[in-house]
């Protein structure tokens, strides 16, 4: 088996098209790409990255510069699990999260993308293979819009092949996100999937209250209504708000995941593959929603997740993320009528315009 060669970190600081907002981080105005492109010593390569919204970056590109490089390096290219549980227990210490498994995400990736490149087959079809084409969803990022601009924004969704939309809520005041709720299923009609998310804004009373404020109009789910760090909250909303929640983007392993389904605390469980361990870890954390008879959904990076979950029987929705990567890569994420297809090239198919980022390059 051919052994690892190379590792060649990347990081870059992205301009967004325009200023996105939410409820916890405020304005955005740029997002971190970390990137990692591996090699083995017949010169096959795979490519991974993760991103943040904004700060931490530098720490990610140290881990994989100097930390994952020294574990990983001349190791066999093939053994995914075992080296995803060498780095684990390697950085165990002083990681757990952060920035650490936000690194080893996008080397868990570019590991994957490696072995199936070689192998001559999409990722989709390597990991299981259950349906290429993924329902799909816009996830917007437009907290602080006006009803009119709201649904000036979902009208271009539409245009673009949307048939699900999610909105932002968790402003100041509850009436605004209802009258803006009321909006948009006045506007899309009966029947048509819209979610809402809080980006953790609220209390768990406060979350209740707001559950219950949105039910007369029939929401697919309620988005991380509170901190990931209360699993008990979570439960608590989940039975007495009386709306379905999606949660995970900000849990970071598949222990976390474990504690979250296992006591009701999720309806639709939400894996970031960017943040939480990587494919290796998206894939174990869908076969335990599975287990659990629950949807498994999912959060940022669709030019790879639509990969994972065209994997996965218990699939709902790929979020097409508002941090995406068109104007960096070959052959972006293609969408037709409500469904997100994943490509048939070997691995992921992402091609990136390495020129081009080295134009932004973020690295002193």
């Amino acid at each position: 088996m051919p052994k690892l060669s190379s590792l060649e970190p990347g990081f870059y600081r992205i301009p967004l098209p325009e200023v996105l907002t939410d409820s916890t981080h405020g304005e955005m105005r740029a997002f971190e790409l970390n990137t990692i492109r591996v090699r083995d010593a017949d010169g096959a390569e795979g490519v991974g990255y993760t991103y943040t919204v904004g700060r931490n970056g530098s720490a990610i590109d140290a881990i994989l510069s100097r930390e994952l490089a020294e574990i990983f390096l001349a190791e066999e290219a093939d053994h995914v699990e075992r080296l995803w549980k060498k780095a684990w227990w390697a950085l165990h210490y002083g990681g757990r999260g952060g920035p650490t498994v936000l690194a080893m995400s996008a080397l868990d990736m570019a590991l994957w993308d490696l072995k199936a490149r070689r192998a001559g087959r999409p990722l989709w079809n390597y990991l299981g293979g259950f349906d290429p084409k993924v329902p799909c969803y816009a996830g917007g990022i437009d907290l602080e819009l006006t009803p009119d601009q709201l649904l000036r924004q979902t009208e271009g969704h539409l245009a673009k092949g949307f048939r699900a939309i999610k909105m932002k809520v968790g402003r100041a005041r509850l009436s605004e996100d209802v009258e803006k709720v009321r909006a948009m299923r006045e506007y899309l009609g009966d029947g048509f999937p819209l979610m809402v998310d809080a980006n953790m804004k609220w209390t768990v009373d406060e979350a209740i209250r707001a559950a219950r404020a949105f039910q007369p109009y029939d929401l697919t789910w309620l988005e991380e209504p509170t901190i990931p760090d209360d699993t008990a909250g979570h439960a608590r909303i989940v039975r007495e708000g009386g709306l379905p929640v999606a949660a995970g983007e900000n849990l970071r392993s598949l222990w976390e995941f474990k504690q979250y389904i296992a006591t009701g605390a999720l309806t639709y469980p939400e894996p970031d593959v960017t943040n939480c361990g990587g494919v290796t870890q998206f894939m174990k954390i869908a076969h335990l929603a599975e287990a659990f008879n629950l949807p498994v959904t999912s959060h940022g990076a669709h030019d790879v997740t639509v990969h994972l979950l065209g994997a996965c029987p218990n699939r709902s929705f790929l979020e097409a993320h508002g941090f995406g990567l068109d104007r960096y890569i070959a052959e972006p994420l293609h969408i037709k009528e409500g469904f997100a297809i994943a490509p048939d090239r070997p691995g992921h198919g992402i091609e990136f315009d390495w020129k081009g980022l080295e134009q932004i390059q973020a690295r002193a």
